[in-house]
């Protein structure tokens, strides 16, 4: 596995804690770091989506909303939600990755922690997502 989607893993961990705790992102970080004893690049990763979602949360569920109108954003699962905030996070805001590798690594993390449906939701919604934008482009 590699260090970008570990990274994009403890982040997931860390909002996921942060929707079910009253804990800190800054003391719920710490601890995964050390833990997993992660390198600065990847604390520095985590982090980086962390703040970004926290800071992005009620544009970025206003794109859930938009492209899976059938699945309320207060309704969804915890890790699916997330899972969609930190993959549209970055093809919003972080153009540091190609849109495809952001949805490969959704889906494929929806694959380890969300549930039997988890993969084709996120599939589809960030796919409805690129192709929205792609065509604006054109």
């Amino acid at each position: 596995m590699g260090s970008r989607r570990k990274s994009r893993i403890v982040a997931l961990q860390v909002l996921y804690d942060l929707e079910c705790t009253e804990h800190k992102a800054e003391e719920a970080l710490a601890r995964l770091a050390t833990e997993k004893a992660l390198p600065p690049e990847m604390i520095s990763f985590s982090e980086h989506l962390i703040r970004g979602v926290l800071r992005s949360k009620p544009r970025l569920d206003d794109h859930i909303e938009h492209f899976a109108p059938a699945f309320p954003v207060g309704q969804m699962s915890i890790i699916d939600r997330t899972i969609l905030r930190l993959a549209i996070f970055e093809i919003l805001f972080n153009n540091k990755t190609p849109f495809k590798a952001v949805i490969n690594e959704a889906v494929e993390i929806a694959k380890i922690f969300g549930g039997d449906s988890s993969p084709r939701l996120i599939n589809g919604v960030l796919g409805s997502m690129i192709s929205e934008r792609n065509k604006r482009k054109s």
